[in-house]
């Protein structure tokens, strides 16, 4: 019988299936999506006549390749279809982002900021008033939140609003609901280039409410608001914890809880992100399933559902994103059709850009977008390539977190240079947790507000579902290693994609690197453990080994133990500088120390072997005292705290605890004064003299001398007779009555400036001037992290070779790119905290080095 005639199934005989034909995954619009998403990127740090001109030339380029398609429509240029849909995407997105960028540039608060003039503003709040700490006074007395702005009034003009503008308010502007229409006062100040924003308003007085938000955003309020007072008898983690797994509220998390779930990769439980989003649609499906509701009405509720989930934890760009995602996610794992689920997701991505340019900016938008992309493609392969080892039921469990994570981890290194690496355990072991967290969440917010009884009692098990996320948080945080350090920035990212997908493509073709190693696989793939295995672990090793061919169990044997022993040998050599902090790669011949203390200042100069002089101690937290442990001081011969400020002070008790100190010296202006009394009571109480500096002190401490060069008003003796110095009150003026230090080692000449502002450094330069002698030092510790008010003579004044920046994450802008230029012009290398972390200054054959940085 010829092999192409049809077979007829004998009676009886059920016929073979004809294998179904599976599709390959259409990734026809990810270029287009790709090309969108740059596009934006350039755009929104673009003027509207630069957007105008790119959309002209998009708009040409299109035409002249719809021309070339219908002349050679019978057989086009092969790829031409493809160019015309990148093309097409590039130009919407261009057209959007054009409108936005015109009418923000025809609305009057762009040019207002640029004037830096007080306003006068009407706007709707449009996001969540957030707490902040002052890093001066260390109070958590400001406010930051949004407006989208309805009118602008200042120097005599009033126009419209032209987009939204940030705003930095006092305690007051918690207050304000969301959604509601304010006026406020204030003075405009410019955003950076790609800011969504168009401007900040440091606004001078609270909000007068000239409308209430909507009727549906007021009952969201209401419903909110419920949702915390239902939670308030819980324990502190889950009262915390709860509102934000809900519905996104993270009022309550403090910063502790805050960097536990950031080092165990669980901060998507609180913002409002996909995986939210696919678990109410989930059980809203499964409900719908199980009411055997029609496929038009389970459209229809889960339609509303998602918009009154929306509602719910508020329309902002960012859940309409997440949103977007989680649905194009769940649709693709659970029709396990990625060939649709990716286009779709392109699409998603190329509409949002065009709606919002300004998410092409945001790392929030590159998650959302990566870690859906990973999902939809890469969970089947995963889960089926596990199930053979471990079941279907746990492998696909473990597919999720971890294709997320391993997608996600170059793109969260830019954002933290260092590696989660107990985020895929922690996230499997908080799952089961994360769904009644949400679906009992919310259902109690619903509750709350007409059945309060009813809210505590949901709000309960949910509140127990969240204290375990939160307890699982802590407890892979407290493990040792819990963040690898890695390189950050560009180079960084991309080194990590590098080594995942070298790894991924070892553990997907291991049969082939074990047959070049020439190790013989005694099973089949997708079998799983050996039939032989399976029979050690029921009748012992001793019936195994004998069921297999010796000499192939030999040579497996041996490779696995080289491989393992290999293994061992590299964590043995790797772990200690895992776990080790990053001040412990200080050599042992430093001079000067760098201490990464986050937004604030902490310098330490060596004067003895376990002995140093401290120069400021960073702000709240025991970044600085472990500074301190990983360089081995046992004694501060002097600790100098320039000024009052939290973030030159806060972290005063790590420093001060375990250590003796020789004595302190403080500036004579006690603003604030708050914080200058706690920091004058704490020496007191732990028994450290205090001396108020004065210029042209000094003193000696073995090799090392120190001067002041500069320092606040000194009011008098002490009047109280106490033994503690009397300060000089004042209402603002800290910065510039910083002490500035001259200390002079074997070795280098360094000065520190504190944070002292324009005025201040002038008044120092004219000093250095009318002295006698070379002015120009090896080190500067530059004035007030890197911020633009940077006095340029005073830079070439000093001359440094090596100018440090000490900063770390924050809002104010430090360091600026005028103070790097400054320093750098004048001949400096210019390291900074913020990207070096903790690094050390050392002189070896009379030249100056650098240990522990790479990245200047």
């Amino acid at each position: 019988m010829p092999a192409s005639a049809p077979t007829t199934p004998a009676p009886g005989v059920a016929p073979v299936p004809t294998p179904r034909h599976v599709s390959a995954t259409d990734l026809r619009l990810v270029p287009g999506a790709l090309v969108a998403w740059g596009v934006a990127w350039w755009l929104t740090a673009a003027g509207s006549r630069t957007a105008l001109v790119g959309a002209a030339a998009a708009a040409g380029l299109l035409a002249l390749m719809g021309m070339l398609l219908l002349v050679r429509r019978a057989r086009p240029p092969r790829g031409l279809g493809q160019c015309v849909l990148v093309t097409a995407c590039a130009l919407a997105v261009l057209l959007g982002g054009t409108a936005d960028l015109v009418a923000r540039e025809r609305g009057g608060a762009a040019d207002l900021a640029g004037q830096g003039a007080t306003v006068e503003v009407v706007g709707r709040v449009v996001k969540e008033p957030v707490v902040v700490v002052n890093p001066w006074s260390g109070a958590s007395d400001s406010v930051r939140t949004a407006l989208d702005l309805t009118t602008v009034e200042g120097r005599g003009v009033v126009a419209p609003g032209g987009g939204q503008i940030g705003v930095l308010g006092d305690l007051a502007w918690g207050e304000a609901d969301y959604g509601a229409e304010v006026r406020a006062s204030g003075r405009l100040l410019p955003a950076g280039p790609g800011d969504r924003t168009v401007a900040t308003l440091v606004a001078s007085g609270p909000p007068v409410v000239t409308a209430p938000p909507s009727r549906a955003l007021g009952v969201v309020g209401v419903l909110r608001a419920d949702l915390l007072t239902a939670s308030d008898g819980l324990p502190a983690d889950a009262r915390a914890l709860l509102p934000g797994v809900a519905v996104g509220d993270t009022s309550r998390i403090d910063d502790e809880l805050d960097a536990a779930l950031r080092t165990t990769g669980l901060t998507h439980v609180t913002a409002v992100s996909g995986g939210h989003f696919a678990i109410v649609v989930a059980t809203v499906t499964a409900l719908c399933a199980l009411a055997r509701a029609p496929r038009g009405v389970r459209i229809g509720v889960t339609g509303a559902v998602m918009a009154g989930f929306v509602l719910l934890v508020h329309p902002d760009p960012s859940v309409l994103r997440a949103a977007a995602m989680g649905v194009v996610g769940l649709v693709g794992i659970g029709l396990g059709r990625p060939s649709r689920a990716v286009p779709a997701l392109a699409a998603v991505v190329v509409v949002l850009l065009v709606l919002d340019p300004w998410l092409a900016r945001s790392y929030g938008f590159v998650l959302s977008s990566v870690a859906t992309a990973a999902l939809v493609l890469g969970t089947q392969p995963v889960a089926r390539r596990l199930a053979p080892w471990i079941g279907k039921g746990l492998a696909f469990a473990l597919a999720v977190p971890l294709t997320a994570q391993l997608a996600c981890a170059p793109v969260l290194v830019l954002l933290d240079p260092s590696i989660a690496t107990y985020a895929v355990p922690a996230n499997l072991v908080a799952a089961p947790a994360l769904v009644p967290a949400t679906v009992l969440g919310v259902l109690a917010t619903l509750v709350a507000p007409w059945f309060p009884l009813g809210g505590v009692v949901l709000a309960w098990p949910a509140g127990l579902a969240s204290w375990w996320i939160a307890a699982v948080a802590r407890f892979f945080t407290g493990l040792p290693g819990a963040r690898v350090p890695w390189p950050g920035g560009a180079l960084g990212a991309t080194a990590l994609a590098l080594l995942t997908l070298a790894a991924l493509a070892l553990v997907w073709r291991w049969r082939r690197v074990a047959g070049l190693l020439g190790v013989r696989v005694p099973w089949s793939r997708g079998s799983g453990w050996p039939h032989t295995w399976r029979t050690a672990v029921r009748a012992g090793v001793r019936e195994a080994l004998a069921a297999r061919r010796r000499r192939a169990t030999l040579r497996l044997v041996a490779a696995w133990a080289v491989v393992a022993v290999g293994a061992v040998g590299c964590v043995v050599i790797a772990w200690p500088r895992w776990i080790a902090p990053a001040g412990r790669d200080v050599p042992a011949d430093w001079a000067v120390a760098a201490c990464d203390v986050g937004q604030g200042d902490g310098l330490v100069v060596r004067t003895g072997d376990g002995r140093g002089l401290m120069i400021d101690v960073g702000p709240a937290g025991d970044a600085a005292g472990r500074c301190l442990d990983d360089l081995g001081i046992e004694r501060l011969d002097l600790l100098v705290l320039t000024h009052f400020h939290a973030d030159h002070v806060g972290g005063l008790g790590a420093v001060l605890d375990g250590r003796q100190v020789g004595r302190a010296l403080v500036t004579g202006l006690g603003d604030p004064a708050e914080q200058a009394e706690w920091v004058l009571d704490d020496l007191a109480d732990r028994g450290v003299p205090v001396e108020v500096a004065e210029p042209g002190a000094g003193g000696t401490l073995g090799d090392v001398s120190w001067e002041v060069l500069q320092a606040g008003s000194t009011p008098g003796p002490d009047a109280s007779g106490d033994g503690r110095p009397r300060l000089a009150e004042a209402d603002g003026g800290a910065n510039d009555a910083s002490i500035a230090l001259r200390v002079v080692t074997p070795w280098l000449t360094l000065v520190a400036l504190g944070d002292l502002e324009a005025g201040g450094q002038e008044t120092l330069d004219r000093t250095l001037r009318a002295r006698a002698g070379d002015p120009s030092v090896d080190v500067v510790k530059v004035a007030h992290h890197g911020s633009r008010v940077q006095s340029a003579r005073l830079a070439a004044t000093l001359s440094p070779a090596v100018a440090i920046v000490s900063s770390g994450e924050n809002t104010y802008g430090h360091p600026t790119q005028e103070a790097l230029d400054l320093y750098a012009g004048v001949g400096a290398a210019v390291l900074r905290t913020d990207r070096c972390g903790t690094f050390a200054l050392v002189v070896r054959d009379g030249a100056l080095a650098v240990a522990g940085c790479d990245d200047g």
